[in-house]
């Protein structure tokens, strides 16, 4: 499959089987989430594994009570190392150079037959106390990891017209 299929395949997943990820399935996604780059290549961040049921559970309640986080049998957590990092172009630099990593980790896993969810609807302080993470770093995202229960649907996506522009904004 290559990579535009993959792009094509992509979806958020938010039903997932009742089936563990084969940990040199969850390896191979993990090293394409380290090879990632990041500004400076400085990888600012890491990935907290949770597969744990109980933790699930509770990771899924202080996410809005977004139950089918707790379906999935991983989920990952992207915590900011340098949360107060700016770029020079006035960007925080951690929350672009985690959506590299977990994009590369996502295609990863649609590669080989699995799904995700970027989930941002969380609560910072609960969800920092469930994993240990200390209060000067931030969490970014979770995202639920397993095999999808449903069949892909369409994306809805809008035209390259509506999202490209020549040469000035407009």
């Amino acid at each position: 499959m290559d990579l535009q299929e993959l792009i094509n395949m992509r979806r958020s997943v938010r039903a997932y089987k009742d089936q563990a990820v084969p940990e040199p399935v969850l390896e191979t996604l993990l090293e394409a989430f380290r090879l990632a780059p990041s500004a400076r290549n400085a990888q600012p961040y890491k990935l907290v594994v949770v597969h744990d049921a109980q933790r699930r559970q509770a990771l899924a309640r202080a996410a809005n009570n977004q139950m089918f986080i707790a379906q999935a049998p991983v989920v990952l957590a992207a915590v900011s190392l340098e949360p107060e990092r700016v770029m020079s172009c006035g960007v925080p630099a951690c929350p672009v150079d985690v959506a590299i990593a977990l994009d590369h980790l996502s295609l990863a896993a649609t590669a080989a037959g699995l799904g995700t969810c970027w989930i941002g609807a969380f609560a910072q302080d609960p969800v920092k106390q469930l994993l240990g993470v200390p209060a000067q770093y931030r969490v970014e995202i979770l995202m639920p990891l397993g095999y999808p229960a449903d069949s892909a649907s369409a994306k809805k996506r809008k035209s390259l017209q509506e999202l490209v522009c020549a040469e000035q904004f407009n």
